[in-house]
């Protein structure tokens, strides 16, 4: 998931709630989607713009370490699908920025959030890409992780979020495989390849898991989300959906998961596993992880290199407006 620390707010008992937010709740409970003119809680409005921005930003933001290596793909048909790939992460973006202005916030409003870092971004896009073997892991394990979470989120409560997750979940599926593929590339080359890919594995194994956010019993936010249908799932369960998974993924390209302590659990139907380092995963996200502070200059540097096309596109608004008006007819005393 690409939002990993998302604070609900208004948490009540059902006798604490008055009469419009019973009415609210009963509406969720019963699967009805929540659209932006209605009435809502204030706490579920704010919840909504922190997942949802924080989504959005990771998107953008997700679109550097991968861009990072397009004029270096190996072939040219590589290049044309990283290229690809990395325009549908900015139409993911603009989806999701869309989906956060409906609740009354401005993509401005947004965008100096996350540049004075009030606003995160997934810690997953604070780690190098230093091959192109790890293009093929950020494809394989990080949107695999992200569509483990986003499927779910078709069916979350707030309409114009759970529509833009349609398309956003089909484009995600193209990048989960097409990194599969650079993968099964490397581990069915030669012997230097699949040193790669396992390198590639090593280092994006345990930041993948974090991408799902703290434990649960860590995640005290997660109960009013859940209740309001804008969470579908916890962290521990998308976690241990995402190992099941992927583990037969390894297993197939003859590389092995770093984890010594990961086997099979027949009683619960699924893998044991080894928890991430938490304490990186807070020091990363606080800004202390290998490229945060390449990551937000990035951004600010398209922020500042992009005011001149804000003027003029403002300056044509302005002028489209005035010949609008003059056009209008006047009224007779």
């Amino acid at each position: 998931m690409y939002a990993q620390m998302v604070q609900a707010e208004g948490m009540k008992a059902p006798e604490e709630m008055d009469e419009r937010e019973r009415a609210f709740q009963a509406r969720i409970d019963a699967g009805e989607k929540i659209e932006p003119k209605e009435w809502m809680p204030e706490g579920y409005r704010k919840t909504l713009i922190r997942q949802i921005s924080q989504h959005a930003h990771s998107e953008i933001v997700g679109q550097l370490p991968e861009g990072n290596w397009i004029t270096r793909a190996p072939t040219l048909e590589r290049k044309q699908i990283l290229l690809a790939k990395v325009q549908d992460e900015a139409g993911h973006g603009l989806y999701l920025y869309c989906a956060a202005e409906t609740l009354g916030v401005s993509r401005d409003e947004l965008n100096a959030q996350l540049l004075s870092g009030k606003a995160k971004y997934s810690s997953i896009f604070n780690y190098p890409t230093l091959n192109w073997a790890d293009i093929g892991a950020v494809g394989w394990l990080v949107d695999g992780a992200a569509i483990m979470n986003q499927v779910a989120l078709q069916r979350t409560s707030y309409g114009p979020y759970a529509r833009a997750m349609v398309r956003i979940c089909k484009e995600e599926s193209f990048h989960q495989r097409q990194g599969y593929t650079i993968m099964m590339k490397m581990a069915f080359g030669t012997p230097a390849q699949k040193r790669m890919a396992q390198d590639a594995l090593n280092r994006f194994w345990y930041p993948s898991l974090m991408m799902f956010g703290p434990s649960d019993k860590d995640s005290v936010h997660s109960a009013q989300s859940m209740a309001w249908k804008i969470k579908i799932n916890t962290n521990d369960e998308l976690r241990q959906k995402f190992v099941d998974q992927t583990v037969p993924q390894a297993k197939y390209l003859g590389l092995t998961i770093p984890d010594a302590d990961l086997a099979w659990n027949e009683e619960k139907g699924g893998y044991d596993f080894s928890e991430p380092d938490w304490s990186e995963f807070y020091a990363v996200l606080k800004g202390n992880g290998p490229c945060n502070a390449e990551r937000m200059a990035a951004r600010q540097k398209a922020w500042d290199d992009g005011a001149w096309y804000r003027d003029g596109l403002m300056a044509n608004a302005e002028k489209r407006a005035e010949r609008r008006f003059a056009a209008m007819p006047i009224a007779a005393e």
